[in-house]
């Protein structure tokens, strides 16, 4: 599977969307940050887009909810290590109260994965992350940690947004 993101104005995204309409194209929104999100089996269609191959997934994305982007820069030997890490992921996320999805994303160009993970509205996200589950999947290499693993290699940070469904 396929994944693509790319950022515009809200008007360009909404006509690129119906213009895709069989590609089924998700926006979502942050202040004045708009992004379009594609998955499926074939190339993106997006001139300026941000292509990755789905390492993980489970649940679907859907066209409501909250989303929670945790961009990571990951050295080229730390590949395997990262991805590995979240194949055996300890937490269990799938199973909180309000989850929806959540993709690893490897990108394609670039070092800078995407752990995408999308809730039924932002309590949930907080929830999760204040739960005992969070503090056990994290437990070596979360957010309280001073030293990052070795595989890290660059400062991670994370974009939250919210899906909308505009008006045509």
């Amino acid at each position: 599977m396929n994944v693509s993101m790319t950022n515009g104005t809200l008007n360009y995204l909404v006509k690129l969307a119906a213009e895709h309409k069989e590609d089924n194209l998700l926006l979502m929104q942050e202040r004045d940050k708009t992004v379009a999100y594609y998955e499926g089996d074939h190339p993106s269609f997006f001139k300026e887009g941000r292509d990755y191959e789905v390492v993980e997934n489970v649940g679907q994305v859907q066209s409501s909810g909250f989303v929670v982007m945790n961009n990571i820069p990951v050295s080229d030997e730390g590949r395997p290590v990262f991805e590995d890490r979240f194949k055996k992921r300890v937490g269990q996320v799938e199973n909180m109260e309000g989850f929806q999805a959540i993709r690893i994303l490897r990108p394609k160009k670039g070092n800078t994965y995407v752990v995408f993970t999308q809730w039924r509205n932002e309590q949930d996200f907080e929830d999760w992350k204040n739960s005992k589950e969070f503090e056990k999947a994290h437990a070596n290499s979360g957010p309280q940690h001073k030293q990052k693993p070795s595989f890290i290699d660059g400062k991670p940070y994370i974009t939250k947004y919210y899906m909308i469904q505009p008006e045509e």
